[in-house]
């Protein structure tokens, strides 16, 4: 028996936008009983290619199949391979349409045997946290070692650089492929909690306040207090807000095995 239980849900909130971009969803695979997939994403100018996305994603994982413990590399390849067919779709629509569209993108598979890998593109981020405290969360420093290593710029002009804002580093970039950042953490228990949120959420908080209203409340309280939170402090002027909580929370004890002729001496 597990030594834990999923609690998990997803919630929106439009901001000070005339529509809303960001695109959330949990999925469960039609061939990986057990598996958990968790995905946002964050359209720029529309949203098209955060459409895109949730379509691609779940179409991909719907065809993975893991057989006995696929290993977190196969994991890993499987985000990576969410991450490629939707951006060559995006493309190739951008071709069709004369219109060009962007989109960021956090994903995060729960395997039935106690491991989590996440991959992300752009601004949108995952964060970690065990007990309230943060134990891993995506960032843009990946991508400007990826920038140093690859355009040879030097450390202090990569982080300077236009290319390091993560703007660039989307989904759909005609001039340049998605700079993919990969992490994974092994033996998960009660008391994990993963949170996927869009700009318009994380950029008001820091990471031991959200480690401690994850930790403290359901997934669906969480995520309402983080909402009004954020609309209090972006004083009219926050964006779209969206996230993913997961939490790993201990199973209930089970009940008491009373028989009837207890009960009848109980009454």
């Amino acid at each position: 028996m597990s030594s834990y239980k999923l609690e998990a849900g997803t919630a929106q909130h439009i901001g000070n936008r005339p529509q809303q971009n960001d695109r959330v969803a949990l999925m469960t695979g039609a061939r990986a009983p057990g598996y958990v997939l968790a995905i946002l994403s964050d359209g720029i100018a529309g949203a098209a290619a955060s459409e895109q996305v949730l379509h691609t994603a779940k179409q991909v994982f719907d065809l993975f199949k893991p057989a006995d413990g696929p290993g977190i590399e196969r994991l890993e390849q499987l985000l990576r391979d969410i991450v490629q067919e939707t951006h060559l779709v995006i493309k190739m629509n951008a071709v069709t349409t004369g219109l060009e569209a962007h989109a960021s993108f956090v994903g995060l598979i729960l395997s039935p045997h106690g491991e989590a890998v996440w991959a992300h593109v752009g601004d949108s981020r995952l964060y970690h946290f065990q007990d309230g405290a943060c134990l891993a969360r995506t960032s843009d420093a990946g991508y400007v070692e990826h920038l140093v290593a690859s355009d040879r710029l030097p450390p202090d002009a990569a982080k300077n650089h236009r290319k390091s804002k993560l703007l660039v580093n989307v989904l759909g970039n005609g001039r340049k492929d998605p700079f993919v950042a990969i992490g994974h953490h092994g033996g998960l228990a009660a008391g994990d909690v993963f949170l996927l949120a869009s700009d318009g959420l994380w950029h008001f908080f820091t990471d031991a306040e959200l480690g401690a209203a994850t930790a403290r409340a359901t997934p669906r309280q969480a995520s309402e207090m983080l909402i009004n939170k954020a609309a209090e402090r972006s004083q009219g002027k926050g964006g779209n807000c969206t996230m993913a909580i997961l939490k790993l929370v201990r199973p209930p004890q089970d009940a008491g095995n009373y028989t009837v002729e207890k009960l009848r001496r109980a009454v």
